[in-house]
């Protein structure tokens, strides 16, 4: 029996999914797969949760002058060029960027192998009707050729929404995609700005929160930079899809 291999690759292909490693057939498998199959959309869920806090923009943060000056110093940047007839292979800076570079990459894989790989066999999900109140509830924002553009999970008990693409459509630079909660017979609420092939997380208010649930949907549209101006969406709608519990 292979069971238990097949769902660890299932695993990884999920992981790449979300990390964004996957070509666009795959990716789009993996959408479909989300769309259709409960258990793929709780462990895409996870998989976000656990992942996306990892690609999180931090602001830079200048170093005081003299940390470069100490650098340059260090490193004989500042010194007048000497011809050394025997230097020790120690002192090579290309060597030590090198192998900066390879422990960097080295880490690199010793993160992916941790998260990628369970301690201990993990048997799958079994999917039950919900007893109390969905916290979790997911979206597939797919276009009008059924192909998802993003996956949206929503976290009620943190009070987050967060947006991952798939096969995001192409969008000029001088626009910006915009994402909208719709109601049940309401209007667009705008949810943010949001960059087409990136991952964004919302915080969601509780007016949005309030609105949220599988009478709802999500869509997508683009507008001038900065978002729509009126409040409403402007431009086309290029994707949308319904919510539903994970």
């Amino acid at each position: 029996m292979n069971s238990t291999f097949e769902a660890d690759k299932d695993n990884l292909r999920y992981a790449e999914y979300v990390l964004g490693l996957l070509d666009a057939d795959a990716r789009a498998a993996v959408a479909r797969e989300v769309e259709t199959s409960p258990e793929a959309a709780a462990a895409v869920a996870l998989w976000q949760r656990h992942l996306t806090p990892l690609a999180l923009e931090i602001a830079d943060e200048a170093p005081p002058p003299h940390v470069w000056a100490a650098i340059r110093r260090r490193l004989r940047f500042d010194a007048p060029a000497v011809r050394l007839p025997q230097a020790s292979m120690w002192d090579n800076v290309a060597l030590w960027r090198w192998l900066g570079l390879g422990a960097t990459a080295v880490a690199a894989c010793l993160l992916v192998l941790t998260v990628t790989r369970p301690t201990t066999p993990v048997a799958p999900p079994v999917v039950t009707a919900p007893s109390g109140p969905t916290t979790l509830m997911v979206s597939t924002i797919a276009g009008d050729s059924g192909v998802a553009g993003w996956t949206a999970t929503m976290d009620i008990d943190r009070s987050e929404l967060l947006v991952v693409p798939a096969s995001p459509s192409v969008v000029a630079a001088d626009r910006n995609t915009e994402l909208w909660l719709i109601p049940e017979g309401g209007k667009p609420i705008s949810v943010g700005v949001f960059p087409p092939t990136d991952p964004k997380r919302f915080h969601l208010d509780k007016a949005l929160l309030d609105r949220l649930g599988p009478t709802a949907a999500l869509a997508v549209s683009v507008e001038p930079v900065g978002g729509s101006p009126t409040g409403q969406p402007t431009g086309p709608v290029i994707a949308k899809g319904a919510i539903r519990a994970a």
